[in-house]
C-alpha cells in the first residue's frame, strides 16, 4: 500500500461520535455539506468566467476545518491559507459575502479586493486568509502572543499544509510558540501534495507530527477525513492550550480530490491511491455517525437555499469603485 494511503479502516471510521454530541455533529455536517456545495458552485462560477485569479478547491479536506472550528469558541481566532474556504464557512462566514468576495464585487468582505484567496472577517475573528505559503504561521503565533500579555482566554487555530512545513517560519514559530507557552493550535493539512511536489520527495519522515516533540510540545497525528477525530483532538488541544501548557502541533491527514488549483489537472496524483481516499469521503464518514437522517436532509436544504441565495446576491452586487478604491491608497 503506497504512503499516500488512507488509514486501512477504509469501510468504516475508527472513531465513533461518542461523546459528541448531535448539535455538534449537525453543525459540523451543516461546515462540511456547505463548503463542499459551496467549491462546487464557485468552481461552476469560475468556468462562467464571473471569477478572476486562482481557485483552490478544499474537496476532500472539509472534515479538519469543520472539526477545528466546532472545537473552538466565537472569540478564538483562525488563521487561514490560499485553500481556505471551509476554514471560513466553518467559523461562521456569511455566504453571501463570501461569494461576493470571490467574484469581486464591493459587497464582499473586502469590498473586492481580496478575492478567493484573501477573505478576511473581524466579526467572525478569521484573521484572513494568505496566498503566500506559510506566512499566516507567524501571524498566528504573533496573535497568541498577544492573547497571553493580555491574559485572556482565548485560543488561535492556524491552518496550514504539508508544503508550508518546509517553511522557515514554521520552524522559528514552533520554537517560538514552545518557548513561550502560547495558546496556539498548529493544524497541519497534510493532503500530500505541495503543488504537485508528493510529501514523499520532500521530507525524510512523512509523519509530520514528529515535528512537534521536536520543538517541545505534542505531535499527534489524525484522520483528517473523519470530522469527529478531528473535533477531539482540537478540543483536547484547546484545553491543554487554556490551561497554560502551551501550543500543540496536529497532523491531519487527508487527501485532495484534485489538483492544485482548479485549471491544474492533477495528472501527476496517482489515481488509485486518489480512488481509495475518495471511497472515505469526509462527507460520507460524518453522515453516517449521524442518527437523524430527517435533520441531515434539513441541513442540506437549508444550506442549498443560503448558497442559491448568495450567488444571486453577488451577481446583483455592484463592481468595486474606482474612485473608492483610488482613495483608499495613500499618497505617497
Amino acid at each position: 500500500m503506497s504512503k499516500k494511503s488512507p488509514p486501512k479502516s477504509a469501510a468504516k471510521s475508527k472513531t465513533s461520535s461518542r461523546g459528541v454530541t448531535e448539535k455538534i455533529l449537525l453543525q459540523m455536517y451543516r461546515s462540511v455539506y456547505a463548503t463542499r456545495q459551496f467549491e462546487l458552485k464557485c468552481m461552476d462560477l469560475y468556468r462562467q468566467g464571473l471569477v478572476r485569479g486562482y481557485l483552490h478547491p478544499y474537496l476532500g479536506e472539509e472534515a479538519i476545518a469543520a472539526g477545528a472550528c466546532a472545537a473552538i469558541g466565537h472569540d478564538d481566532f483562525i488563521v487561514s491559507t490560499h485553500r481556505g474556504h471551509g476554514h471560513c464557512i466553518s467559523k461562521g462566514a456569511d455566504l453571501k459575502l463570501m461569494v461576493a468576495e470571490i467574484m469581486g464585487r464591493a459587497t464582499g468582505y473586502c469590498k473586492g479586493r481580496g478575492g478567493s484567496m484573501h477573505i478576511f472577517s473581524k466579526e467572525n475573528h478569521n484573521l484572513g486568509a494568505n496566498g503566500i505559503v506559510g506566512a499566516g504561521i507567524p501571524i498566528a503565533t504573533g496573535a497568541a502572543m498577544g492573547i497571553k500579555v493580555r491574559k485572556e482566554k482565548r485560543v488561535v487555530l492556524v491552518f496550514f499544509s504539508d508544503g508550508a512545513a518546509n517553511q522557515g517560519v514554521f520552524g522559528e514559530s514552533m520554537n517560538f510558540a514552545a518557548a513561550f507557552e502560547l495558546p496556539v493550535i498548529f493544524m497541519l493539512e497534510n493532503n500530500h501534495y505541495a503543488v504537485s511536489t508528493p510529501v514523499e520527495c520532500s521530507f525524510g519522515n512523512c509523519d509530520l507530527a514528529c515535528k512537534g516533540p521536536a520543538f517541545g510540545m505534542p505531535g499527534i497525528c489524525i484522520d483528517g477525513n473523519d470530522a469527529v477525530e478531528v473535533y477531539l483532538t482540537t478540543k483536547s488541544a484547546v484545553e491543554r492550550a487554556l490551561n497554560g501548557e502551551g501550543p500543540t502541533l496536529i497532523e491531519a491527514k487527508t487527501y485532495r480530490h484534485g489538483g492544485h488549483h482548479l485549471n491544474d489537472p492533477g495528472d501527476y496524483m496517482d489515481q488509485k491511491v486518489l480512488a481509495e481516499w475518495k471511497a472515505r469521503d469526509p462527507l460520507d464518514i460524518l453522515r453516517g455517525k449521524i442518527r437523524g437522517k430527517k435533520k441531515v436532509k434539513e441541513v442540506e436544504d437549508q444550506a442549498e437555499l443560503e448558497l442559491s441565495e448568495a450567488i444571486e446576491f453577488a451577481k446583483n452586487s455592484p463592481q468595486p469603485s474606482v474612485d473608492e478604491f483610488l482613495t483608499s491608497i495613500p499618497n505617497f
